[in-house]
């Protein structure tokens, strides 16, 4: 993830992910994601441009694919973590401050399971089968040459 940051052409391609993220968040946010498809469509682009942001400079298949493993454990805890935050509030009282930050957390908590952690694990997967085909024909024509 450093390595988005770590040269100015890194630089460059995050910060235009990032906007991209911004500005396709915010027509998700104008249509509106409850019950409508487009407004869908945009959440998951624009966490797709916020993922991508981030991953872009991996460069094998190594890297990505604990991009998998991780989105992958990110979706269980972050299904139990919402779970657990919806179960803590409804036990405390509506009217005080823990009840808010709980309910936030639970909201945070799914949220983060259902766009992130899926993008996460289809970006990496697809990115470890295009660079592990990468390193096999790069070690094709070495052994070649």
């Amino acid at each position: 993830m450093i390595k988005s940051f770590m040269s100015t052409r890194n630089i460059i391609v995050s910060v235009i992910l990032l906007v991209v993220c911004c500005i396709l968040g915010d027509a998700a946010n104008v249509v509106g994601i409850a019950d409508n498809p487009p407004g869908i469509a945009l959440a998951y682009l624009s966490t797709i441009a916020l993922v991508l942001a981030f991953v872009h400079p991996l460069r094998n298949s190594k890297q990505f694919r604990y991009l998998v493993y991780t989105s992958g454990i990110g979706f269980i805890l972050f299904a139990i973590l919402h779970n657990v935050f919806e179960g803590i509030s409804s036990k405390v009282g509506e009217t005080s401050i823990a009840f808010s930050l709980l309910n936030g957390a639970g909201v945070a908590s799914f949220l983060i399971a259902i766009f992130i952690c899926p993008i996460g694990l289809l970006i990496g997967a697809i990115g470890a089968v295009i660079m592990s085909s990468r390193e096999r024909r790069s070690k094709q024509n070495s052994s070649a040459a």
